[in-house]
């Protein structure tokens, strides 16, 4: 198996702009990743991700530095490196949102890569490559389905 890239992809009837803003704000990330998300979606901007509660050692807190934020089509960031240092290539995955426009609504298209390029030992690379791809899969899916419930509710 290749563990270079993971994807999913859903279509919503909702704008590019109503999907950009769930992907992108720290009010709405809470609601589908269940993560306390400390950043400005802007490019550049670096922040953190935080699952549990920051103040406890059970905390997962994850750096994430944003690549690009382009309203309403795009929005990419880089994360899962080494705390104090600067995301690059080499020591991070690159996590990158399409949104593109499709008759009423926003085709979803999500991709993660890097994983190769992070030097990791073949069971190391399996083992994260995994613990993602079903992360993802629960965190796309609950994505899907806030997306769908703020549609109901307008």
């Amino acid at each position: 198996m290749e563990y270079g890239r993971i994807e999913r992809e859903f279509r919503i009837d909702a704008s590019p702009e109503v999907v950009y803003e769930v992907i992108s704000s720290p009010a709405h990330i809470r609601e589908w990743w269940h993560a306390e998300a400390i950043l400005q979606p802007v490019s550049g901007a670096i922040g953190e991700l935080v699952w549990g509660d920051k103040a406890t050692a059970e905390a997962e807190v994850v750096s994430i530095t944003v690549v690009e934020a382009k309203r309403p089509l795009l929005f990419s960031f880089r994360w899962v490196y080494p705390d104090g240092d600067v995301a690059t290539a080499a020591n991070s995955l690159l996590v990158t949102f399409e949104l593109v426009p499709s008759g009423s609504g926003t085709a979803v298209r999500l991709t993660e890569v890097g994983f190769r390029e992070m030097g990791w030992e073949a069971a190391v690379l399996e083992e994260h490559y995994n613990e993602h791809s079903v992360g993802w899969d629960t965190h796309f899916s609950s994505l899907r389905d806030y997306l769908r419930h703020m549609v109901t509710a307008r």
